[in-house]
């Protein structure tokens, strides 16, 4: 019989089984989890429970604060960005799958210019064409450094 196969995101992991995984005591899940660092998904009861990704998470918490010396405000501040930046990847490359699927490559999604409409709603600007609206200046702002 085979060992059943969680995803990394599925929340399997009691308290006491996710410190010894990570290499640590439960009352420091418990205090990471009051400082937002990592936090599991809750039972009904209000119980903690870890996935494999809260658990490499928690690693990863623990080799920045013991081997680069980064205090727990500066963790939360990278995890935070290392999510969004995850995020956004995720995105992008949502919005280019969408691209290929309309046909476009994704190259053309970088070549595009966008100005103001008659009503102030933002609307692309075909790259060499001049803007089709009689009447309308298309002016290229660039901000100050």
């Amino acid at each position: 019989m085979s060992t059943p196969r969680f995803p990394d995101s599925a929340a399997v992991f009691v308290i006491s089984v996710a410190a010894e995984l990570a290499g640590m005591h439960p009352q420091t899940l418990r205090q990471y989890d009051r400082l937002g660092l990592v936090s599991p998904h809750r039972t009904p009861g209000r119980g903690r429970r870890y996935s494999a990704r809260d658990i490499e998470q928690l690693r990863e918490v623990q080799r920045l604060s013991q081997e680069e010396g980064v205090n727990l405000a500066g963790i939360k501040r990278i995890l935070e960005l290392e999510n969004e930046v995850h995020e956004l990847r995720s995105r992008l490359a949502q919005v280019e799958e969408d691209r290929r699927r309309a046909g476009r490559p994704a190259a053309t999604l970088r070549r595009r210019l966008f100005a103001a409409g008659p009503a102030g709603d933002i609307v692309s600007v075909p790259m060499g064409r001049p803007f089709s609206d009689p009447g309308t200046a298309l002016v290229l702002w660039r901000p100050r450094s």
